[in-house]
């Protein structure tokens, strides 16, 4: 959706400039007619940050780093400090190169008259569009400290849900990687001895064992592919989800595959619940809510909800029937205790308690994935290993028994 930088009037002949995210400049004009604002002038916002995101370096600067920049950003200001003066105090303060030479940019930013939201959109990836968005809200009512220390909190459980997904995913990968080491070992060294003496003994040899021994000599002969073939599909796989299509390829295959489809669900119905929570205790109308909220999600169809419910919502839905057409991809219930929260006027108090249950359901399903899978990639193992014993001890027998 393109965000537009606009310049309006009020009834009263002030003049009000901000960005807003809209489909097109008529839109742009009807939403700011409903705020009691009358468009003059809208421009396309310049991309400037992303240019500039490629000649200052930003990468390495961990989700731990962020957290503590934010949280360090909500006590200072909470204490009088400009941010002028914070930034100074972080630059001072901070240990990696990239993550100083990023404050000072910001704080040159501010000392030229720039808004910190401005300063902060040309680290886009260190700065998503859900902070910056907060952060220009926060300049705008002067509520600052209230979206810092909201967006603290927001981003401490973030970082701790991923690290408690991470944490369960450990083991399985840690299987995984064992397999392809021991792959590779057979492949490599211990499959073109075998080969060589199997194919000595003049006998037919089983459809599996001559599979045995192509894949021993192409190994050999081509090792390199062994570390190419990954690297490559890896990258082709990245290539491929950039795309619209494939993105929709891949988000079907999730939300259809058993297991997966669970996790997928709760964990982008986290996301977006906890984002809508956290916009709605800051004051934001549920419109620009849903437009923020729209950057945080990744999943297609999620963005598709979202993207739907904001022009059902500017119509004069209720969130909840706006988002009912949507139902099969949000966890049972979850839709329910919206309507129930829109109802009893507790939309915000019902936002947060859904996003902290889906929390822990997220961990627990996670859990759970790692208890299942890890037997599976065992048995698997073991039925690589069978496969290998049988290819090679059924040619020796056979031809012990023919002498």
């Amino acid at each position: 959706m393109p965000n537009y930088f606009y310049t309006a009037k009020s009834f009263d002949g002030q003049t009000k400039t901000g960005t807003l995210f809209s489909n097109d400049a008529s839109q742009l004009a009807q939403t700011l007619r409903k705020e009691n604002l009358f468009l003059i002038n809208a421009t396309l916002k310049e991309k400037k940050d992303k240019k500039l995101a490629f000649d200052i370096p930003f990468v390495g600067i961990s989700s731990t780093e962020k957290i503590m920049m934010t949280r360090n950003l909500w006590i200072m200001f909470s204490s009088g400090l400009s941010l002028v003066r914070i930034f100074t105090i972080l630059s001072n303060q901070a240990k990696k190169k990239k993550l100083k030479t990023m404050m000072i940019h910001i704080n040159e930013k501010l000392n030229k008259g720039e808004g910190l939201s401005d300063s902060l959109s040309y680290y886009p990836k260190v700065f998503n569009n859900f902070f910056v968005s907060m952060v220009k809200i926060g300049e705008e009512s002067g509520t600052l400290e209230e979206i810092f220390e909201i967006l603290s909190t927001h981003m401490d459980r973030d970082h701790e849900l991923k690290s408690k997904i991470r944490g369960a995913m450990i083991y399985p990968c840690i299987i995984v990687i064992t397999m392809m080491g021991i792959g590779v070992v057979i492949s490599v060294f211990v499959l073109p001895k075998f080969s060589a003496f199997l194919l000595g003994m003049n006998i037919p040899l089983p459809i599996y064992t001559r599979i045995l021994i192509f894949l021993g000599a192409f190994s050999q002969k081509y090792w390199y592919m062994a570390i190419i073939a990954p690297i490559f599909l890896v990258y082709l796989f990245f290539m491929i989800i950039k795309t619209k299509r494939g993105k929709w390829i891949v988000d079907t295959i999730l939300l259809r595959t058993p297991l997966i489809s669970s996790f997928v669900k709760k964990n982008n119905s986290t996301v977006l619940i906890r984002s809508l929570s956290s916009l709605n205790a800051s004051g934001i109308s549920l419109v620009r809510s849903l437009e923020i909220t729209f950057e945080t999600v990744g999943n297609i169809y999620f963005k598709n909800a979202l993207h739907e419910a904001v022009e059902k919502v500017k119509k004069g839905e209720k969130l909840s029937s706006a988002l009912k057409p949507y139902a099969n991809i949000f966890p049972f219930g979850a839709i329910d205790m919206m309507e129930v929260g829109e109802e009893t006027g507790k939309t915000s108090v019902v936002l947060k308690k859904l996003s902290e249950f889906y929390e822990q359901e997220v961990i627990e399903v996670t859990k759970n994935f790692a208890v299942i899978i890890e037997p599976i990639l065992i048995i698997f193992l073991g039925l690589l290993v069978a496969f290998f014993a049988i290819s090679i001890i059924e040619p020796m027998y056979s031809s012990l028994k023919s002498i």
